[in-house]
């Protein structure tokens, strides 16, 4: 018997005649099927390890206590943090769902989000905090600079590059991220006629933008930026990417207003029975209000969960200046706290702020920059004062937002 003829397997002890492949190492020797069977146990692990790790990595919530989070964090909007829980929820059970539990062939599709609302009213925040929440990779693009292909600008793969910069480049936690679309209705259809020129910011993005909402494998340019033929891709798959859009459609309560025939001059006992909030014509929006607005219908079908943000009233953000976890008061007093100044703010000095920001229509983040013009000086001279006491009264606040400040503040917002 040949010497070749003796050689068998290491770990079988399958002769070399019993196999069609034996692969010889410097002491030892494999046969083709331990490789075959060392391959499936390789795939298994790698299958395990990704699960495992996106279990670790991802801490979901039932729909309840998601809102519940988002309790913490912002006031009112209870319709948009119903609406994102359910989403949220539904999306990363998705995720979670195995092969191995998959009875029938039911494949659950994305529930893309679009968030309709004021600015201000805290559009961004929402899904900032639902991202915190869950422990995701979370970035924020703005859609104003996107353009088509070949164009100045940049091109919509720009938004999964920066996803890719939160995750540090791993493309499996990237893929499994929130990406908020920030001012999604200034890519709106510029008009309904057809123009020789091409709409490359409006139209032509929107369209670009159908296969990344939907899900497809994308080259991304790791460092953002245009594409040139020498340059390095990574492939990331945005069907597991949850999009959330976010736009203030200012004018789009006209097109509520028209379809819910507010404008009719006469016969309008019909309409009382109805009990239509004028205030808040966002609350009676519908994806034909978007198609109306410019939004294209392959995009509005890629949205499917459409919600809305009321607008901010005095009460609301009273509310918002001292009850949230992080409310502005509360940043402010930890500030004055780090430099062992006792901070105490009086009930009319926060009616005052809250009024003025009313009155100037500022909205949430106008609380901040109101605040910011009244603290200011404190915030100068205290750390190097020996008086570490701060009182704001009613008077004080008045003493330091001027109407110059207060026009400024206007003029910013």
């Amino acid at each position: 018997m040949s010497k070749e003829e003796n050689l068998e397997c290491s770990f079988c002890g399958r002769k070399k005649a019993e196999t069609d492949l034996l692969i010889a190492g410097m002491d030892a020797h494999i046969c083709d099927k331990c490789i075959e069977q060392a391959h499936g146990i390789v795939e298994e692990e790698i299958s395990e390890a990704k699960t495992d790790g996106l279990s670790k990595d991802l801490i979901l919530k039932k729909p309840q206590e998601i809102k519940a989070f988002l309790d913490q964090y912002i006031i009112g909007q209870v319709e948009t943090k119903r609406a994102m829980s359910v989403a949220v929820y539904n999306h990363y059970k998705r995720l979670l769902q195995t092969k191995d539990n998959d009875d029938d062939d039911v494949e659950i599709e994305k529930s893309n989000i679009i968030l309709v609302g004021e600015t201000g009213t805290g559009k961004t925040l929402v899904a900032k905090t639902i991202a915190k929440m869950l422990n995701v990779p979370f970035s924020i693009v703005d859609a104003t600079v996107l353009t088509q292909a070949g164009y100045v600008g940049e091109d919509v793969e720009s938004i999964l590059s920066r996803l890719l910069q939160v995750a540090d480049y791993d493309v499996a936690k990237a893929e499994k991220g929130i990406v908020f679309i920030d001012e999604i209705d200034k890519i709106a259809r510029k008009g309904d006629n057809p123009s020789i020129t091409r709409d490359v910011s409006g139209e032509g993005v929107q369209q670009a933008l159908l296969k990344l909402l939907e899900g497809t494998v994308v080259n991304v340019a790791p460092k953002g930026g245009r594409k040139h033929p020498e340059q390095k891709f990574i492939e990331v798959n945005t069907k597991e990417i949850l999009f959330i859009a976010g736009g203030a459609f200012s004018g789009i309560e006209r097109i509520i207003s028209k379809r819910l025939n507010r404008q009719a001059v006469g016969f309008a006992a019909s309409l009382e029975d109805d009990k239509i909030d004028e205030g808040n014509l966002l609350q009676y929006i519908i994806p034909s209000d978007l198609k109306a607005f410019g939004l294209i219908p392959e995009i509005i079908g890629r949205l499917p969960v459409l919600s809305y943000m009321n607008p901010l009233d005095a009460d609301t953000l009273r509310a918002i200046l001292t009850e949230p976890k992080n409310s502005i008061i509360k940043q402010y007093a930890k500030l004055f706290k780090m430099d062992d100044v006792d901070f105490t703010i009086e009930e009319e000095a926060l009616n005052y702020i809250v009024g003025k920001a009313v009155e100037y229509k500022l909205g949430a983040r106008g609380l901040r920059s109101l605040c910011e013009a009244i603290f200011t000086d404190a915030m100068f001279d205290l750390p190097s004062s020996d008086d570490k006491e701060l009182n704001v009264t009613k008077e004080y606040a008045e003493a330091k937002l001027t109407n110059t400040t207060l026009k400024k503040l206007k003029a910013a917002s």
